[in-house]
């Protein structure tokens, strides 16, 4: 049976440069650009770990899962693509062959009203509260929540606790990442779009009903959904391994930076080979041992 594997894509499975924590092995030719921005090459894989990305889309229904806008995401090519199916906007959006669909987002729009305060409401507040002594950009994304970018050294220490309580008591949360500070409506989440999407394939019959659910991220906004899935893994850096964040079915990569992307990688043909749908190395490509 076809497993589902919903992936983030920044710091686990595509990073910049400032992320990567390359190996001393590493080479220039051993890197492969996947997403160029004002002309200028941002993100990357390993030239493995393309190849990895390429054999999981063959053997699973792979769906890239972010917090990137709808925008953001278009910028990247993904290595397996085209996609049926893609989460971005942290899953306030699914996208259905690319096209985003209307009906889950008219969903989530409602019982993000329902639930608290408007976005316009949360913005007002969060400009009362920052500065430019701090705060580089100061964005909402997709019309649906919004983030900062922040002077880390400069950021206020009762900032984040305070904002956070606030926004508590109103239906929305937040997370740092990196420089970014995110603010979240709580019906928005990665884990419903996963549950969402793994519904209509178990509905037009892509996926069985006991096919596993795999799941991989990095930071607070993947927890759900690494928490859903029948088995998740994270890198180990970013800010679930600052935090130490655990599940009993959870596995921590052992390698770091782009290294960790293709530990994931090889993580899910593992999974997939115990597949029984799936002939034993079929998917693997040359010389990329699990």
């Amino acid at each position: 049976m076809t497993i589902l594997v919903a992936t983030d894509l920044d710091r686990t499975m595509i990073y910049s440069r400032a992320a990567m924590d390359l190996e001393p092995t590493t080479a220039e030719s051993d890197l492969q650009c996947v997403e160029h921005y004002d002309g200028a090459p941002l993100s990357f894989v390993t030239v493995t770990g393309a190849r990895l990305l390429q054999a999981v889309a063959r053997t699973a229904v792979l769906v890239p899962t972010t917090t990137r806008t709808i925008e953001q995401f278009r910028r990247i090519a993904l290595p397996g693509s085209p996609w049926r199916y893609a989460i971005t906007s942290n899953g306030g959006n699914i996208l259905v062959d690319g096209i985003p669909d209307p009906r889950w987002r008219s969903g989530i729009d409602e019982s993000a009203r329902s639930r608290g305060a408007g976005l316009d409401e949360v913005t007002t507040a969060l400009r009362s509260r920052i500065s430019d002594d701090w705060v580089r950009n100061c964005r909402v994304a997709d019309e649906l929540f919004c983030y900062l970018v922040v002077d880390l050294a400069a950021l206020p220490d009762d900032f984040l606790a305070e904002w956070g309580t606030w926004c508590g008591a109103r239906g929305w949360n937040v997370s740092r990442q990196g420089r970014k500070i995110y603010t979240m409506p709580d019906a928005v989440s990665k884990s419903s779009a996963v549950a969402e999407v793994r519904r209509r394939l178990v509905a037009d019959g892509s996926i069985a009903e006991v096919a596993m659910t795999l799941a991989a991220g990095d930071g607070a906004l993947d927890a759900d959904m690494l928490a859903a899935a029948d088995a998740a893994i994270r890198p180990r850096h970013g800010e679930l391994d600052a935090l130490d964040w655990q599940h009993p079915h959870l596995t921590v990569t052992n390698r770091r930076g782009i290294a960790a992307g293709e530990e994931i990688l090889r993580w899910f043909l593992l999974h997939a080979e115990k597949d029984p749908a799936v002939p034993a190395g079929q998917n693997l490509p040359a010389g990329a041992h699990i």
